[in-house]
Parts: structure tokens; sequence; C-alpha cells
């Protein structure tokens, strides 16, 4: 039976209080959460469904951090509509394609903890709050070759939401990465995207994008952001619509400065809010149950970074900016420790950079809708390919950085021709081929009407460039990439293009010029090296020792992942999961300190 408080019935008519002075010094609640991720949200929520008094701390002025400006898949095998799609599906298969994936890279005890508690973590906040999720029937896993793997199911996705439900509140939700809206940030999932290319095509598409355009135009006079809410935004927005139906608390703007510690013990955490007027507000909370680290990692750490990215520019990050690692600092001044043995410090992506209007720098992740595609390839400094295009954008993006070390390839050259350009677009230049004359002129762009041309655009040798592009052409033609395999497993054939005629695809050949280019770097898409947790999200000290009362949870926490990324949304799956694990144990805590 639902909770009374889950039907999406009613707008928020008050604004949630975010200021810390509404506590008094030495205050005391059942728990506190550190970060509004997903991971912070999921431990949050899940305590105040349980009835706990809850903090929750975020030191950027919105919620939702990294979560929000991502797609949200959530990687969470078996849970009921997982299952509804892929009834085959069991935890002994999923522990088998982990096994192979991982290995020894992390505790397997840890993995099978994810396994078992995140059918309950995501049944718990589906039947208690606004957080309801959708399964696409084609999200395979991204190791697909390997044995245990699955096309369907364990991949769910946040389901939209009407942002005007949250009232007054709406603004606290972060903005998407605005090249990732479109007509003046509308933001679109897949089934929108699939619709405004067909627009012209089919009466379906017309109707739904006409309805969803209208409803966007409407919002920009009514409203200070568009307000139907998709992927990252839906399930922020979805778990802090909920969060303040009960009750919890929430301060913005807000930094933990400090954990309150008694030998082995943690025992609340010192606060500090910066106002308006630069003025600060100081408190010390109390906390019964404990406090949950769940800021997002180290992606941009002062010195972490340095360490455990070498080479890797913070400008090329496009997570959110409040990943500092400061409250993982905290949490290792209290004994804890950093876990080792991953495949990779971080979790990447292939980016492409550009200088906005206001000075920012947009910084845009290429997952699945270009590189991949029919017509598109990547070369190196010496305009030569390198990898298999249409790898995951972790294994791209580890890749890049392997062979730069023999060979310059940061930045490298998405290349494409005029043919796959208004297919498919090219990073921040959208499918359909107008309007490039902004992004040629800025220069983020690249163009050539031959492939002479273009090689000196990019300033590689035009031998190699066409050498390289005439035997890729013949990989197209026969179907084939004798080199790099590209199209050859289930996960890289379902981003091709399924309408694609040729023989595969992922291939396609690069005639029709004029020719593109956009420059390539790695980006840091998320910290996989956290603070060792055993399976209630406990940190644990030097001696393997859980320190009481303090827990990590998302990115905070050492990814059960080990640095690989074996299917999408293994960050956020493991994050509400483990999110929901310490929640439980800490409200138990809390209610144990009454008795």
């Amino acid at each position: 039976m639902r909770d009374a408080l889950h039907p999406l019935d009613q707008r928020i008519s008050h604004r949630i209080t975010t200021d810390l002075s509404q506590f008094k010094d030495h205050d005391t609640v059942d728990l506190v959460v550190i970060g509004s991720g997903g991971a912070g949200f999921s431990a949050a929520l899940n305590a105040a469904i349980d009835g706990a008094r809850v903090l929750l701390v975020e030191r950027m002025a919105h919620v939702g951090g990294t979560t929000a400006l991502s797609a949200a898949t959530t990687w969470v095998p078996g849970t009921q509509r997982g299952l509804a799609v892929n009834p085959d599906d069991t935890p002994e298969r999923v522990a088998t394609f982990l096994n192979l994936a991982v290995g020894e890279r992390s505790d397997a005890k840890l993995r099978q903890a994810f396994i078992d508690n995140g059918p309950h973590a995501v049944a718990k906040l589906e039947a208690n709050s606004a957080l309801q999720f959708q399964v696409r029937m084609l999200h395979p896993d991204y190791l697909s070759e390997l044995e245990g793997s699955v096309l369907r199911g364990r991949a769910i996705e946040p389901q939209p939401f009407d942002g005007k439900l949250l009232g007054p509140n709406l603004p606290l939700v972060r903005n998407p990465i605005p090249e990732f809206t479109v007509l003046g940030g509308m933001m679109v999932d897949r089934d929108d995207i699939f619709h405004l290319l067909r627009l012209t095509e089919t009466w379906k598409s017309f109707s739904y994008s006409v309805r969803i355009i209208v409803r966007h135009f409407l919002d920009k006079l009514l409203h200070p952001r568009s307000t139907r809410l998709v992927m990252g935004n839906a399930m922020i927005a979805r778990m802090l619509y909920s969060y303040i139906q009960r009750q919890g608390m929430l301060v913005t703007n807000t930094e933990a400065t400090q954990l309150l510690q008694d030998g082995n013990t943690i025992q609340g955490v010192a606060l500090q809010q910066t106002l308006p007027d630069g003025s600060m507000v100081k408190r010390t909370v109390h906390s019964k149950g404990g406090v949950v680290m769940a800021s997002g990692g180290f992606n941009r750490h002062t010195t972490r970074r340095a360490d455990m990215l070498p080479g890797a520019k913070e400008a090329w990050c496009p997570a959110g900016p409040g990943h500092t690692g400061k409250a993982q600092d905290l949490a290792l001044q209290a004994g804890g420790q950093l876990g080792s043995g991953g495949l990779s410090h971080a979790f990447w992506a292939p980016v492409s950079t550009r200088q906005r209007a206001d000075g920012s720098i947009a910084v845009f992740p290429h997952f699945v809708m270009d590189r991949g595609k029919p017509g598109m390839l990547t070369v190196d400094s010496q305009g030569q390919r390198y990898l298999n295009e249409s790898t995951s954008y972790h294994l791209f993006g580890i890749a890049m950085q392997a062979h730069h070390a023999t060979t310059p390839s940061v930045p490298s050259w998405l290349v494409c021709d005029a043919g796959a350009l208004k297919r498919y677009g090219i990073g921040m230049v959208r499918p359909g081929g107008k309007g490039l004359e902004p992004f040629l002129a800025d220069g983020y762009l690249k163009q050539g009407k031959t492939l002479a041309e273009l090689a000196q655009q990019l300033n590689v040798p035009t031998d190699k460039l066409k050498a390289t592009i005439d035997r890729f052409n013949t990989f197209a033609d026969n179907g084939v990439d004798e080199d790099f395999q590209r199209g050859t497993t289930d996960y890289q054939r379902a981003n091709g293009d399924a309408t694609w005629h040729g023989p595969n695809p992922c291939l396609g050949a690069l005639r029709d010029g004029p020719f593109y280019a956009v420059a390539l770097y790695p980006g840091d898409i998320g910290a996989a090296t956290g603070l060792l947790t055993d399976g209630d999200a406990r940190v644990l000290n030097a001696q393997g020792v859980a320190i009481d009362g303090l827990y990590a949870a998302g990115n905070d926490m050492h990814s059960v992942m080990g640095g690989v990324y074996p299917a999408p949304g293994i960050t956020i799956g493991p994050g509400v999961t483990f999110g929901y694990l310490a929640a439980k144990h800490a409200v138990a805590r809390s209610r144990a300190s009454h008795t």
C-alpha cells in the first residue's frame, strides 16, 4: 500500500527554510547529511520516511549536485520495474557480470550488499515518495560482451516531473547544463529528441513536439525557468518534493567545518553558512544517528585532484561545482581511509569545451549522440585512429590518456563529414546542419571543404589523415572495422544508428564535404576513489573498524565498481542504495540512543 504522502496531488505553497540561523547552537537531530545529490537525498529522504528529524546540508546555493546535471540513469538490478521487462535476470547473473567486470578491484562483499539491497532501496522510495522510475526496452550494460550482461532491465531512470508542484522551491533545483537544452532552456530527454528530430515526418511526433514546445514558451512567460523537468532535474525535484512533504530540513550555502568526535564516535558537526551580505552564521549540530558524507567526491579538491588525476585539467570536468572534497577531508581527519586498487581514480568521458557569452566555459560530454555514429571517427595529433569510437565513454577517456603517453592525443579530434553532421550534430552543434557560423567563428568547430583543408585546420599531417579516412571508409563499406572492431558488441550497436542502411550501424564512410571536427579532451565526470566503508556504508578506519556514526555514500564512498564502468548509471545506483543503507543504520542508531 502506498504512503499517504506519495500522490502528486498538491502544489507546495511554502518555501522550505534554508537559513542556518533557524537552528539554536547545539541543536540535536537524528541525522545530518552532507551533500544533496542523488546519494545524499537518498539518505536524507529515507531517514525522513522513517520519521527521523533530518538536516540536509548543501554547500552550494542549489541542490542536486552532478545528479541534477546528469541523465540520472540509475543502475539497480532486480527492481520490480526492471524485472517486468527482463524477468530472466537474477542476482546470481548480476554477480557473475560484476565479478568478471570488476574482479578484485573492489570488495566482492560490498558488491553483494549492493546487489541484495538495491531493489529494496528503490522499492522503498517508490512506495513512499514521489520518486518514480521508468525502464527502456533497450538499455544495455556497457560491457555487453561479458557473461551475465543484459540488454534491458537493470538501468532505470526517473519519470518526468512537473516542477510547478514545487511551488516557490523550484529555483532551489540546479539548472541543467544549458548546452543540453534547446529553445533557450527547454530540457529534453531521449523521447523528446526522437520526436523533435521527426517533427515534420509523422503526426505523432509533430503533436508531441508542439505540446512540449508550447508548454516551454508558456513557462518562459509565467515562471523563472522551464517547469517540465526530465532526467537528473526530475530525480532531484521529485526527491526534494517528498523531502519537503516529510518536514525535512535543508540549509544551503553551508559548509561542514568540523566533525564532533569522541574517540571512535562521531556525535555531530560544526556548520558555517555564508549569507548574501558576506557575513557568517555558525552552528554546532549534534546528531544522534550520525553524519552521512555524500558531497560528491574529490574532483575539485585543490591537491587531491592533482595527485590522483595528473594532466587532467579541472576546466575539462563537467561535474557539479561543489565537489571540493572538503567533506572527505573531515572524514580523513576523523580516521577514515581512502580506497585503492581501482582501474582509475575517476570516471571519464570525452568532452569538448566552448566559452559562453557570459565568459564561463561550457563543458560538453560526448556520451552517445555523435562519436559512435556512422560518418564519425576520432584521430590523434598525427591524424590516425587509435581507439574504438563506439566504446563506453569511460574507456574512451582512459584510452585518450593512455595513448597520449606515446603520441599527443589531448586534444584528439572528432571528425565527420557533412552528412553525419546533418544527421547527428557534433558536440554542441545541433543536428540539421544549420547555424554553424558562431561555432566556426570562435573555433569550436573546424571546417574544411576538403580533407586537406581540414588537416591544415587541425594541424595534422594531410597524408596520414587522408590515409586514415580511406582505410576507415573501406571498413565502413564492408561493415567490419579490422583495426578496432567497432560495432561488434550489443552495446556498441545499440548506440549506433538503427536506421543506417550500411552493414554496420556504427560504421559509415566520410565522403561528403565539407568536413568538420571538434577537439576532445578527457573529462572526469565523477570520483571513483573515495572513503572505505562496510556494507552499512559506515566509514572504516586504518584498522578496518567502523567509525561509529560516520557514513559515506555516492562518490564520497569508494566505488563498489573499482573504477570500472560496466553499465549505465553505476554511480547513481550504488549512491541511492548505500544512501538507503546509511539511513537505515543511522536511524536505528538514533533510536537506540533513546533506550
